[in-house]
Order: C-alpha cells, then structure tokens, then sequence
C-alpha cells in the first residue's frame, strides 16, 4: 500500500482537551508517524505519515476530536510521503 503524507490544521475548541495526547496514542495504534502541536492561536496542528488508509483514519479522527472537543474545521494538505520520522510525538 503506498505511503502518503498529511498536513493537517484542526480548528474549534481543541485545546484543552486531550487532543494531543489522543491524537498521539490512536496514531501510535494505527503505525502512523510524524507530530502534533497546538498552536498560539488556538489550532492544533498535525503531520501525519504512514499507509493512506491508516492516515485517513487519522484525519477522520481530527474531524471528531476526543470527548470534549468541537471541532469546527480541519484543513487537509496533501504532501510527498518523505518518510523523516521514526515515531509519532507530541510537540511543545
């Protein structure tokens, strides 16, 4: 299966509630690699890269959020897989 990559922005009420840390442990779960931060104004931010149908799971994820989320938007940019990650972190 061919390997892609996903830069992804989640707006709405995503901090605060775990997103991060979710978001880390179903990546982890599915072979996913790359990062996830929040951002100063108020986003979070993602880089997903792995097996096409594992980080379209992904991306559905952030469509939901955790419990506690409202997700009011999520921004998808499609990118050459490079493969530069060994894990999937959370970045401060």
């Amino acid at each position: 299966m061919p390997k892609v990559r996903a830069h992804v922005y989640v707006s709405g009420r995503v901090q605060g509630v775990f997103f991060r840390y979710e978001t880390r442990d179903r990546a982890d779960g599915l072979g996913v690699k790359g990062w996830v931060r929040n951002l100063p104004d108020g986003r979070v931010e993602a880089v997903f890269e792995g097996e096409r149908e594992m980080v379209e799971r992904m991306i559905d994820f952030c469509r939901r959020g955790p419990v506690g989320a409202k997700v009011a938007g999520v921004e998808v940019s499609w990118e050459s897989y490079r493969g530069e990650f060994q894990s999937f972190d959370i970045r401060y």
